[in-house]
Formats: C-alpha cells, sequence, structure tokens
C-alpha cells in the first residue's frame, strides 16, 4: 500500500494557534455533506491534524435548530482529542452568542479546541446576501464579526478563512489578513481564488506567500493541494505554515496519512491495492451507517462512489449498481465482483471533486459602494439553516 518516492528533507514544524497545537499542520476543510462524523473519524484514522465539522450557521445555532445541533456534535474521538468547528455568520452579536453557546453550554457536547469562521464560501445564495467570500469586503463588519466572536471565544483560539477577493478587481485578502490579526485571531487561511472563479482554474498560490510577508499570525495555504508532494510545494514557495486540505482527500482519506508523512520529512505515500481501498469504502459506508442509520448511510455513501473508483477498470454496469447502494451487504458483494489491481497512479496530482467555470459574483445592490460600512447585509444568515 506504500511507495517510496525521491527522499525529501522538508519538514514542518507542528501549527500553534493559541493552546491548541495541531501536528502536523494539516487541516480538514469544512465541505458541506461531506465532513460528517463519520467521514472525520474515517480521516481522522490516517493521520493526525485538526477536523473540522461542517459550516454551521451561527443564527440556526443560536435558534437551536434541531438538525443544527445535531450536525454540531462532536464524536468521543473529538471530545477526548479536540473538537473543531466553522461558523457562517454576518452578524456580529448573533456569530458572539454562537461562540458562547459553543464555549459555555458545550451544545456539541464537548467545549471546542478550535473555532473558525467562514468568509470564502463562493456559493451565489450566500454572495447574493453579502455573506461568505463577499463579506471581507466591509472591512468594519469584517473587524466586528472577528473581535465578538473571539470575546465570545475566551481561550479557544479562532480562526478566518477567506479568499484572494471577490474578482480581480475587488481583492481583500491582505485587508482580511491584519484585520484578523489585529482582532485577535489566531491564523488566516488563504484559498488561491477569488470568488469568481469559484473551483476553476488552477489556484495562485502568490497571495499566500505575499499574506505570510504581511502579518505575523500564522496563515494556512488551501487550494489544488491534491497530494502531499503539492502540500510540501506549497509550504516552499510561499512560507505558509500549514495546508487546508479540502477536494484532494475526496475518496483519498489516506491522504492524510501521506501529509504526516511528508511534514516528519518522509518519502513514503500510499497507494493502495483496490482491495484495500474496498476495505476503505466499506469502512466509511459502515461508519456512515453507525451515524445514520444503513439505509441513509449507504444512500449517503454513494456520492462519495465515484471519488474512490476513479482512475479504476470498473464495469460500468457494476459502477451503476454501486451508485444505487442500499445496504452493506449489497456494496460488499458489488466490491468483492471488482478484480484487484494496483493504484491508478495515472490519476494522481489531479483535480477531484466539484470544478466549476467562472462566473460574475451575485452581490447585494450598491454593496460595492462603500467599504466601511458596518451594517450586516440583511437577511443573510437565514440561507444556510440547518447547517
Amino acid at each position: 500500500m506504500t511507495a517510496t518516492l525521491e527522499p525529501t528533507t522538508t519538514a514542518l514544524p507542528p501549527l500553534r494557534l493559541g493552546p491548541l497545537t495541531v501536528d502536523p499542520a494539516v487541516v480538514l476543510a469544512p465541505m458541506a455533506g461531506i465532513t460528517n462524523p463519520a467521514f472525520r473519524t474515517l480521516c481522522r484514522e490516517f493521520g493526525a491534524g485538526l477536523y473540522v465539522c461542517e459550516m454551521i450557521t451561527t443564527r440556526a445555532l443560536v435558534e437551536r435548530n434541531a438538525k443544527t445541533l445535531q450536525m454540531v456534535q462532536a464524536t468521543r474521538q473529538e471530545a477526548a482529542e479536540g473538537f473543531s468547528v466553522q461558523l457562517y455568520g454576518v452578524d456580529p452579536a448573533t456569530v458572539g452568542r454562537a461562540v458562547e453557546m459553543l464555549v459555555d453550554e458545550e451544545v456539541a457536547g464537548t467545549r471546542p479546541a478550535h473555532i473558525d469562521l467562514n468568509f470564502g464560501c463562493p456559493v451565489p445564495k450566500v454572495t447574493r446576501k453579502g455573506g461568505g467570500s463577499a463579506l471581507p469586503w466591509r472591512r468594519r463588519l469584517l473587524a466586528d464579526i472577528v473581535r465578538s466572536a473571539v470575546a465570545a471565544a475566551r481561550d479557544v483560539p479562532v480562526t478566518i478563512k477567506t479568499r484572494i477577493g471577490i474578482d480581480a478587481e475587488h481583492v481583500t485578502y491582505l485587508d482580511a489578513g491584519r484585520i484578523a490579526q489585529d482582532e485577535g485571531a489566531a491564523a488566516i487561511t488563504l484559498h488561491g481564488r477569488t470568488a469568481d472563479q469559484l473551483y476553476s482554474g488552477t489556484a495562485d498560490w502568490a497571495p499566500i506567500a505575499r499574506l505570510v510577508e504581511a502579518v505575523d499570525i500564522p496563515v494556512l495555504g488551501n487550494g489544488d493541494v491534491w497530494e502531499a508532494d503539492d502540500a510540501l510545494r506549497l509550504v516552499a514557495e510561499t512560507g505558509c505554515a500549514g495546508v487546508v486540505i479540502g477536494r484532494g482527500c475526496l475518496g483519498r482519506p489516506w491522504l492524510f496519512g501521506d501529509l504526516a508523512a511528508a511534514f516528519a520529512g518522509s518519502p513514503r505515500r500510499a497507494l493502495p491495492t483496490f482491495r484495500e481501498v474496498a476495505a476503505i469504502m466499506f469502512r466509511h459506508a459502515e461508519l456512515l451507517s453507525a451515524e445514520q442509520g444503513e439505509v441513509h448511510g449507504c444512500t449517503d455513501f454513494r456520492k462519495h462512489v465515484a471519488w474512490y473508483l476513479k482512475g479504476f477498470s470498473v464495469g460500468s454496469d457494476i459502477r451503476r449498481d454501486l451508485a444505487m447502494v442500499s445496504s452493506l451487504d449489497e456494496l460488499a458483494g458489488l466490491l468483492a465482483r471488482i478484480e484487484d489491481q494496483p493504484y491508478p497512479t495515472a490519476v494522481l496530482g489531479g483535480p477531484r471533486g466539484r470544478t466549476s467555470q467562472p462566473r460574475p459574483v451575485a452581490l447585494p445592490e450598491g454593496w460595492l459602494a462603500d467599504r466601511d460600512d458596518p451594517r450586516p447585509p440583511a437577511g443573510a444568515e437565514l440561507l444556510v439553516g440547518g447547517g
């Protein structure tokens, strides 16, 4: 299951976020419908790091929405080793109250070890209300939100995640970094794309390097880290203090083991055979079934099938049946029908998950007129109820 590449001398020190030490300096990015407890558990089994839950809407949390309270629950392992939450919010008071609930009331079943604030989501239904990657354009509002979260979190480190800007004409990342630092954030993650790029093209890592030079808090790099050696290159080119992994781990949770090896200076990388991948697939479906019940768990697992099978020689009939699997026994039987084979190295280094074409960012009317308007965008917090 492992291969040895050319020796490397690169090693990355642990990431320090206030009282929290993240070693290796690797963070699982929140992904809607993906980074649920089952997937976080599976990834953690391959390597240490910081594993962040799906994005939680602060308004829904404050209103104690039942689905949101369920989504924010820490696993037993996370309660023991550290639970990480990402929050989406546009109103300083609501964000502050949500953080208080997490820290003081322990609504997640434990006190979080880390809280991240999302200012990077490029989804139109979010940006058209001024949220996500649109929000850093309003500098005073951004500062008010970060200040409110940090004050409510007390000794729990707060970080932010953002993008380069809305588009090439409306760049926000340097201001966002300085604001995050001034308001007490422990670190900032920068995705090397603007909001209008969505997930198109190639991530630009140069702004990550410029942000590293501009602030004193740790900067984490994000965007197009498909392999552990991409992470090494990102660190070498930018000087960032760690990496945030999103689409690169889809269908490849063992990437976190590769990252741990890479940042320890080891050249070992996982190249699992299909039989080994099948065992991981079944483990993933088992975890989802334990969490959601077998039918719902297997149904949820279907979205992962194509990612796991990417590059493998699998008949179209089995692929079709796997995409409709509804029980663990059925899954086991279908996987057993697939011939064992080496890992398809041709797919290494290539994009995974969603891709898209660039498009103009949907914004509220007049949003770009005044960067120092501190007013929260009306109704934005109600967009992502239950998450």
